[in-house]
Parts: C-alpha cells; sequence; structure tokens
C-alpha cells in the first residue's frame, strides 16, 4: 500500500494518548494525531526518527499524523492502526496471503456474532460467506525477534475472540490474523505478562477451531506492504 507523502522530523513525546510533540526536518515542532490507542510500549521513544503526513481539510483539528518510527535497532514500525486493515485488503485483493487465496470479494466492517470483525471473505458475491478475519496490528517488540499482543489489557480484543469462537462452533471459517507493522518481529505470541486474560481465552478460541496467523511486513516511507507469513508461538514469554 503506498502512503501519502511524509515528512520526516523526530519524536519529542506522546502524550494523551493521542498527541505528539515533532521536530520536522526543517526546526519548526508541530503537534501531530497519534493514531493508536495502545500503550504504544516498544515504539514510543523520544529522539527516535518519525514520518508524519500532512492534511489541510478544513475540519482536521491536527493537520499533521504521525506514521512511522525507525528504532534505535533499525527495525521500522507503523504506529498508525488506520492503516493496517487497508494493507490487509489490498494482500487479500492481489492473492498476496497463501491462507486466503481464491477469495474474491472481501466486505469490510461486517456486523456478526455480537461484534463488528474485519473482513467478510467470499469466493462470489452470491455466495455465503467462507470466512470471517478479524485483524490486530502488532508492535510490541520484547526483544529476540519476538513480538506479542496485545500491548495493553485489551477487552475489546478477548470479545473479538469470543465472536470468532461463536463463529467456529456454527461452522464458519474464523480467523484471527495479526498484521505486524514492525520489521524487526519474527514470530508472534499472546502478550501473557500484560493481558492473561486474552492469552488464556486466545488458547481456548484455537482449541475451538479459530485460525491464528500472522503477518510480517515490509515498511519505508513509501509504502507498507506484506511480506511473509510469521510463526505463532503460544508458550514463548519475554
Amino acid at each position: 500500500m503506498r502512503l501519502p507523502a511524509l515528512t520526516e522530523g523526530v519524536l519529542l513525546r506522546r502524550y494523551k494518548r493521542f498527541l505528539a510533540d515533532i521536530r520536522l526536518s526543517d526546526g519548526r515542532e508541530v503537534v501531530a494525531h497519534c493514531p493508536n490507542t495502545g500503550s504504544m510500549r516498544a515504539v514510543n521513544i523520544p529522539g527516535c526518527r518519525v514520518w508524519v503526513s500532512h492534511s489541510s481539510a478544513p475540519h482536521r483539528k491536527l493537520s499533521w499524523t504521525w506514521e512511522l518510527i525507525e528504532l534505535p535497532d533499525g527495525a521500522m514500525a507503523s504506529v498508525h492502526t488506520g492503516r493496517t486493515n487497508a494493507v490487509i485488503e489490498q494482500a487479500f485483493i492481489r492473492q498476496h496471503l497463501p491462507s486466503f487465496e481464491g477469495y474474491q470479494t472481501q466486505r469490510r466492517e461486517v456486523r456478526v456474532a455480537g461484534a463488528r470483525l474485519d473482513f467478510c471473505l467470499q469466493e462470489h458475491i452470491d455466495q455465503l460467506p467462507a470466512a470471517f478475519v478479524e485483524v490486530k496490528q502488532v508492535t510490541l517488540h520484547e526483544g529476540s525477534g519476538l513480538g506479542c499482543f496485545p500491548d495493553a489489557v485489551s477487552e475489546r480484543g478477548r470479545r473479538h475472540l469470543e465472536s470468532l469462537m461463536a463463529l467456529s462452533a456454527e461452522g464458519w471459517r474464523a480467523v484471527l490474523l495479526f498484521c505486524v507493522a514492525h520489521t524487526g518481529i519474527e514470530r508472534v505470541a499472546p502478550a501473557r505478562h500484560i493481558d492473561p486474560r486474552y492469552a488464556e481465552t486466545l488458547a481456548e478460541a484455537r482449541r475451538q477451531g479459530v485460525e491464528v496467523l500472522a503477518v510480517g511486513c515490509d515498511i519505508t516511507p513509501g509504502e507498507i506492504g506484506v511480506k511473509r507469513m510469521l510463526p505463532i508461538v503460544m508458550d514463548e514469554h519475554p
């Protein structure tokens, strides 16, 4: 997925959850929108190089949006959770995900099983749904290539797992897809040290037939695209 034109800067601080102070490469200091509701552990590091997008839309309170960060070890990460579904949707359309080859149509934001799930995939528009997919962005790197989800206690994420279990019990294909938006992450585990209830629910979901998959991304200031499937490691801890 091509990104909009980005401007380079340095992260000064993130605060009040949705705000970030950034010094642009021309020396200006701006307040940027931080489009990420998580704790952003491991990707909120003042002094790192970042990239921001700009919008002149009159309804915007903040014209700048924080998009990417280059971490001290050289890894790139996307902090904009709103980009994740677009990356995955493009991968579906281009048939870049081996586990989802053959699906010809996709609907986004589908209300089903008491929740709003990210995608409903079908082989043909006039056929019954073939798969329901919930996507979660992963940026929490706990070292040695281990990525974990969530980065904060997530009741919403646990409810999504319960909905996927309900769909699986009815005979549908139900998938949790971790989109790893951090180039230093090589495998994904549940963050039992942060949210043990989520980890327990994820393990139960797998036992009940929910597929749990992870895909890594290439990230540059020009684009984000899926790279390869990554392993899920249920019992590894930081």
